[in-house]
């Protein structure tokens, strides 16, 4: 269980798989319009998680800001799609994605797994030309202390177990064994893609406004995990500390919505 709890981050309570206006089903699903956005917030899921689960965030978002999230492939609308290779490969499709869309400052954010795929995200978007203004990191270690784990590789009812002793699955969906059929690959890709990522070697840190964020109650990533973050940015850098534990952002959001608009006007980042 130690490497469940320790690389898979806990990370497992699963998003709503409700339906979301599409882009032609590929990589951002959009949450509420906004016309000529001044800014774009586009969000990452934890393992387990879908575009859904920031749903959430819309009502809290301000007015001239565009919420876009995530969906990875194996989840909800793209269940039927083979998963995604690596971390970089999402990061990859995204980047391009947001490439076509219409101009609109961009900032991003990542839970867990999420952070991770938010991290390949802005230095694919940075590859392109097309850097983000800022990065928001949450509830995960660097790139460097990620991976590692053979969690992906334990049996079904091993593997099931260990997701329902972190808290991360609702009883209603352990218990039910024809959701334990569905969700369990999805599940098992995720933590894959967790456990054997790899930073790229000799990756240079990113210039924009980066901060992260740790939960006090979270025993999965502490305030010296969450600052070890440092190393990828080139730019301005720093910690916000929050109560609660590992998944307060899902019942939280205008907590962190609060925070990310107060940095982006602090920084003048959307400017």
């Amino acid at each position: 269980m130690t490497d469940c709890r320790d690389r898979a981050g806990g990370s497992v309570k699963l998003g709503g798989v409700n339906p979301i206006r599409t882009r032609d089903r590929g990589w951002l699903r959009a949450l509420g319009g906004v016309t000529g956005p001044a800014g774009r917030l586009v969000c990452f899921p934890h393992s387990g998680g879908s575009a859904a689960t920031y749903r959430a965030w819309s009502p809290a978002m301000p007015g001239d800001m565009e919420l876009l999230a995530a969906q990875y492939p194996g989840h909800a609308d793209r269940i039927a799609e083979a998963p995604a290779g690596s971390i970089a490969e999402i990061g990859a499709h995204v980047a391009r994605e947001l490439s076509r869309l219409d101009p609109a400052r961009c900032v991003l954010f990542g839970h867990s797994l999420g952070a991770l795929v938010a991290y390949e995200t802005a230095r694919a978007m940075r590859d392109l030309g097309t850097p983000p203004r800022a990065l928001f990191l949450s509830g995960a270690p660097a790139p460097l202390a990620a991976g590692g784990g053979t969690t992906h590789r334990a049996d079904d009812e091993e593997l099931w177990q260990a997701l329902r002793d972190l808290g991360g699955i609702a009883p209603e969906i352990a218990d039910d064994p024809e959701l334990r059929e569905l969700l369990l690959p999805v599940l098992r890709s995720d933590i894959t893609l967790h456990e054997t990522y790899r930073p790229p070697a000799g990756a240079e840190p990113l210039d924009c406004r980066i901060r992260c964020y740790h939960n006090t109650g979270d025993p999965l990533v502490d305030a010296a995990r969450a600052g070890a973050w440092d190393a990828v940015a080139a730019g301005r850098f720093d910690v916000r500390a929050l109560p609660g534990g590992h998944f307060r952002f899902l019942s939280h959001p205008a907590e962190l919505i609060d925070d990310i608009t107060a940095v982006l006007a602090e920084s003048e980042v959307l400017r």
